[in-house]
């Protein structure tokens, strides 16, 4: 029988493979393009990463509770990979918000 001293913590390994369909998620890039257009300062690009957060997972979740095959799920035996969603969301809108500037030059 092994002791609690030879039990050593392991660290959850997460591929890039794993990564990236929670940054492509459909949902959170539409959301993130479409409000980081039509945010007016920069400061509203972090509560547009927020909202398009909750909306691709909200979306996300339900399309997996309908058993419904979905680029990047949200179920319980699944990544769910919420802080690579948020900096991809604000990574989305930033470029939107800045390409919107640009634009408009």
């Amino acid at each position: 029988m092994v002791g609690l001293k030879h039990v050593h913590p392991t660290v959850p390994v997460v591929h890039l493979w794993d990564w990236l369909p929670a940054a492509f998620d459909p949902v959170l890039v539409v959301i993130a393009l479409w409000l980081g257009w039509k945010a007016d300062q920069f400061g509203k690009v972090l509560i547009v990463g927020m909202i398009a957060l909750a909306v691709s997972v909200l979306v996300s979740w339900v399309i997996s509770s309908l058993g419904i095959p979905w680029i990047a799920p949200v179920r319980s035996d699944a990544l769910t990979l919420f802080p690579v969603r948020f900096v991809a969301a604000l990574l989305w809108a930033s470029g939107a918000y800045l390409a919107r500037r640009v634009a408009n030059r």
